[in-house]
């Protein structure tokens, strides 16, 4: 098995730490611990015993992010290191060499580049911009077959953040029933709508759905690495002993803090926080490319941190984003990290003085070149 590189994540671990503003990111500004707990729960935490705990995750754990989703218990949950784990464990249980995976474009390209890895045949079907970046049902129509196993989603979807509608998400389960095909519905970003109302999960809809979920983007924790899967018992306890080949379980601490969090009156207040940060830069960032209307152009996200530009410069994308890191020390990840020239992600989820100076350096640049 060779692995392809992952270009996005590849690029941005080199320099996202080494700018003066990074715009690649495509959740929340993070809490810290104490904005999160009391004192009295942050001392509570100090008499956790560090060993592995449960690895499948905690039963209070695995009860609280349950739900979160109509009908499921916490045998439907496989806690993970972050959503990015609850990916890798669902293409390597469930899929083979040969398999056909019918996969979303553009997208978080983990999931692109490990099957095609792995020797899946992937066969991608791909969001428009001019339908406002749904589906063509008809393309999606047109590409499964009986030899079908798998439809891979993103919603809300990275790098646009798009929401696919009820009558399409209806759509995909007729289609996946008829093929006999799992659906896998990466849905990290669900919980940072902008206008405040949480989309459907996938989850529940057909026998044969598993979605993920996390709290590094809607919620603003990446560090505490907490992810999960949600699908069938039988699925998930096969799942679970992939894990025992991996990581084994995520950390303790995480995972007691993550109980706190999820509980419904902090969930709340974090989600109220983290969209209402979103709903005010957003603006911003229309009122920016709408400024600069003559090279931008960009359909405002429905949900998550980032807003997909596309450019009419005669420029790449990748030199683009290397000559505004080395020029003005701002970073936005290329389109061609998905495989689209002359678009740009730009995460707006930042506090807002820091995404301002950062669209001001992206100006200076564009008075020098344009």
């Amino acid at each position: 098995m060779k692995i392809e590189v992952f270009e996005l994540e590849r690029i941005q671990s080199l320099y996202e730490n080494v700018v003066e503003y990074n715009l690649t990111e495509s959740g929340l500004h993070p809490f810290t611990l104490k904005e999160l707990l009391s004192e009295e729960e942050i001392n509570s935490l100090l008499d956790v015993r560090l060993g592995y705990g449960q690895t499948n995750g905690a039963p209070d754990l695995r009860d609280a992010i349950s739900k979160l989703y109509i009908g499921a218990g916490r045998d439907n949950i496989l806690v993970t290191n972050g959503s990015a784990e609850a990916n890798f464990i669902n293409i390597w249980s469930n899929l083979e060499s040969g398999d056909e995976l019918v996969l979303m474009l553009p997208n978080y390209m983990q999931i692109w580049g490990l099957a095609r890895s792995m020797g899946v045949n992937v066969k991608p079907f791909h969001l428009k911009e001019e339908l406002n970046w749904a589906p063509d049902m008809d393309e999606l129509r047109s590409l499964i077959t009986s030899d079908t196993k798998m439809i891979s989603l993103c919603n809300p979807n990275n790098p646009t953040g798009a929401t696919l509608s009820p009558d399409n998400m209806e759509e995909i389960v007729s289609m996946a029933k008829k093929a006999d095909a799992w659906i896998y519905c990466d849905e990290i970003y669900r919980g940072a709508e902008l206008d405040g109302k949480e989309i459907p999960s996938f989850y529940g809809m057909y026998n044969k759905v598993i979605v993920d979920g996390g709290l590094s983007k809607a919620y603003g924790l990446p560090g505490l690495r907490m992810g999960w899967m949600a699908g069938p018992a039988d699925m998930i306890e096969k799942a679970w002993s992939y894990n025992d080949y991996l990581t084994i379980s995520t950390g303790i601490l995480s995972q007691a803090i993550t109980s706190k969090i999820l509980q419904p009156e902090m969930r709340g207040r974090i989600l109220k926080r983290n969209r209402g940060m979103l709903k005010e830069n957003i603006k911003a960032v229309m009122e920016w490319v709408e400024k600069h209307r003559d090279n931008f152009s960009m359909i405002p996200p429905k949900a998550g941190g980032m807003a997909f530009i596309r450019y009419n410069m005669d420029i790449n994308s990748r030199e683009l984003a290397d000559r505004l890191r080395t020029e003005k020390s701002v970073f936005i990840m290329d389109g061609d990290c998905f495989g689209m020239d002359h678009y740009f992600r730009l995460g707006f989820g930042a506090e807002k003085g820091y995404l301002l100076a950062g669209l001001n350096r992206i100006d200076e640049f564009l008075k020098e070149i344009v």
